[in-house]
């Protein structure tokens, strides 16, 4: 039952994205080009997707359990460190560069455009090189810390 709800919600947001253009790349490089031909209206689905996020957060953190009765686990980080700074900015940029990001890219993915095969390589490929990275940096800890 878990699947087919997580299906249904999965497929909920990505009809969203398409009704919202958010899936077509052309249509967020016209929201991020503030000196051309601007298209305001994703700012106005970012609004939209901001008041959902603050209501559930707010519903959310006065719950001990979600609707299906699973613990809810909210997140606890509150600092601004180097990591997130640099996260974002490449998030950012990648953003600016192709005009999508990962709930699209699996939206065009679904409907076997060119750009959304290349994308979702990419995203996989640099998940994986982080995940490299940081097994890496955990190991070089591990044999730094002196034995007691």
């Amino acid at each position: 039952m878990s699947v087919l709800i997580s299906l249904l919600i999965g497929l909920l947001f990505g009809c969203g994205l398409i009704v919202s253009g958010m899936s077509n790349p052309a249509k967020v490089l016209a929201f991020l080009d503030l000196a051309g031909d601007w298209d305001p209206s994703l700012a106005l689905v970012m609004a939209g997707a901001i008041a959902v996020g603050l209501l559930a957060f707010r519903v959310a953190g006065r719950r001990q359990t979600s609707l299906r009765g699973k613990p809810l686990q909210m997140p606890t980080a509150r600092q601004i460190d180097r990591r997130l700074l640099i996260g974002s900015a490449l998030f950012g940029i990648g953003w600016g560069l192709a005009g999508i990001c990962p709930g699209p890219a699996l939206v065009l993915l679904g409907t076997g455009a060119d750009k959304g095969l290349v994308f979702v390589f990419a995203m996989l490929a640099g998940m994986a090189i982080f995940t490299a990275f940081e097994r890496l940096s955990r190991a070089r800890q591990a044999q730094s810390v002196p034995d007691n």
